[in-house]
């Protein structure tokens, strides 16, 4: 007989053999699990879950122009996508135009540009946003980039209190995994805790931030840190909108998550379900949150990015519907599964619509929906649950340890423990512990390398529309809305207001936050700062 292998989940956690109720002793139904529904939420936040209503499948879509990006956005509605997902390009999440230097080669490459109202109304061109759910990957802009999504809908006749969707406005995990930011947190953290207050009275249903373990676990987190620095953030975001004077059952039930979801179906799986109990139980003991929802960890998730290989890149496929049926067997809200092509170039719309089509099968033929939390009562996702959920709440004592997550950020530590864990995963690769088909085991030689290439034209065309925008426009009007902002940021009073007067008025995304680096300042990470 051949030795046994010894096998760890990516957090580090010994796999045994076989589980057994040993491993669920202590174990309570009522308090650990519940029915579906019902607090703390591990076996899904309804009752029915997918028996009534598939998840929203949501493809993540943004490239070179508004008009481009508009087209792909139809054809993904046509084939049966159910929400609309932007990226956006570097220079629009850095609060730059296109025409500014520092966006020079970036424009359009990583997502679509949009300087202006302008643009905004291009990109949503013939969509009815009263109708459609749309989620916009945005920080540093986030109010900025609302604001002009609820100009879009009002002039199409929308009512914004029907409008529904959600924006990112995580700008603590800028600073941890992704650099995004623009003004120090402090300053940060008032922007979001305005449209926190904002869209409470504004948009109900509007999901007013996304807080993402998605670039955390990109950047090299395992599972267990992954959901620990999320709903550390979480717990950050929750103080600071209290702090404004909102009760905690005003703003939490609009509260939602984005995750990442790996290869290890089983800790993904426990992963999901652990997340859901730790908030429920964070937000009802520490928080006094009464409301229902307010306790419900909502969220959507991405097939993971940093897995797929440029090698072989067909392989892709079985990742992603992997990862895609473990977000399913989590309980996720909505879904968005990466093409195949992905590692290499923009997808392709062959690629796009594989990847929605791999949402569609195991929707309609897997029979995964057909009963609510299907692997609940396994001795192993249990047991697996309890222990992520244990170790979840271990990294949570720590970060109050060192003064909260602002803190933590701010020192390093948390970047710290990620580039730890990531360091540590690529000499696994290397040696060979970990397997990544095509990497290090069953690799082929003749592949042929795909290059990307982004259209100069781009650039060169958004540069023209952008001049022609400011030849038009009325320079008086744009100059008072900018006034006004500057007026608000150097006061107290809710900047919301203020950046819907200026993208009304046409005042560029640039000119809008160069009145708030004014104010604000900007964040220089300093290597010195503990790291």
């Amino acid at each position: 007989m051949s030795e046994e292998k010894h096998f760890r989940t990516s957090s580090g956690d010994d796999v045994k053999s076989v589980y057994g109720p040993a491993d669920l002793e202590g174990h309570d139904y009522e308090r650990d699990l519940a029915d579906p529904g019902s607090p703390p939420f591990t076996r899904g936040i309804y009752p029915t879950m997918y028996r009534g209503r598939t998840w929203t499948m949501r493809q993540y879509a943004g490239f070179g122009s508004c008009v481009e990006t508009n087209a792909r956005f139809k054809y993904l509605l046509d084939h049966g996508q159910t929400g609309l997902s932007v990226a956006f390009d570097l220079p629009t999440q850095m609060g730059l135009d296109s025409d500014d230097p520092l966006a020079e080669g970036e424009v359009g490459r990583v997502g679509v540009a949009i300087d202006s109202l302008a643009d905004m109304e291009d990109l949503f061109d013939g969509i009815p946003l009263d109708r459609v759910s749309t989620s916009m990957t945005i920080n540093a802009t986030a109010g900025i980039l609302l604001a002009a999504y609820m100009a879009v809908a009002e002039a199409g006749g929308a009512d914004s209190g029907g409008l529904s969707g959600t924006i990112q406005n995580d700008i603590l995990k800028e600073y941890i995994a992704r650099g995004t930011y623009i003004f120090p947190p402090r300053e940060s953290m008032r922007i979001t805790t305005d449209i926190i207050r904002y869209a409470s009275d504004h948009l109900p249903k509007w999901n007013t931030i996304s807080i993402s373990g998605y670039h955390i676990r990109e950047a090299g987190a395992t599972a267990v840190q992954e959901v620990a620095f999320t709903l550390a953030d979480g717990i950050e975001y929750v103080r600071g909108a209290m702090d404004t004077g909102l009760s905690v059952d005003d703003f939490a039930p609009r509260l939602s998550f984005f995750f990442d979801v790996h290869n290890h179906l089983f800790e993904e799986v426990a992963k999901l379900r652990a997340a859901r109990r730790v908030w429920a139980r964070l937000m009802h003991d520490d928080f006094g949150a009464r409301h229902p929802r307010s306790l419900m960890l909502r969220f959507h998730c991405q097939t993971a990015g940093c897995t797929l290989t440029a090698q072989q890149p067909w392989v892709n496929v079985p990742r992603v519907t992997l990862q895609a049926l473990a977000a399913v067997l989590g309980g996720t809200q909505s879904l968005h599964t990466n093409s195949f092509d992905e590692a290499v170039s923009l997808p392709s719309e062959a690629a796009a619509r594989l990847a929605l089509r791999t949402q569609q099968v195991i929707a309609e033929e897997s029979g995964v929906t057909h009963t609510v939390d299907p692997l609940g009562g396994s001795y192993y996702v249990e047991g697996l649950t309890d222990r992520i959920e244990a170790s979840v709440r271990d990294l949570l004592d720590r970060i109050e340890s060192v003064g909260g997550m602002r803190s933590a950020i701010e020192k390093g530590w948390v970047q710290r423990q990620i580039e730890e864990s990531a360091y540590r995963f690529q000499k696994q690769v290397e040696s060979g512990e970990a397997t990544v088909i095509g990497v290090n085991r069953h690799v082929i030689s003749e592949e042929t390398p795909v290059e990307f290439t982004l259209d100069p034209a781009l650039e060169r065309d958004q540069k023209v529309r952008l001049a022609r925008l400011k030849s038009k426009r009325d320079a008086a009007r744009v100059r008072a809305a900018l006034e006004r902002v500057r007026a608000c940021a150097e006061g107290t009073e809710n900047l919301m207001p203020a950046f819907l007067e200026a993208v009304k008025a046409y005042a560029t995304l640039g000119e809008i936050c160069g009145v708030l680096k004014e104010v604000f300042g900007q964040y220089r990470e300093s290597r010195a700062e503990g790291r």
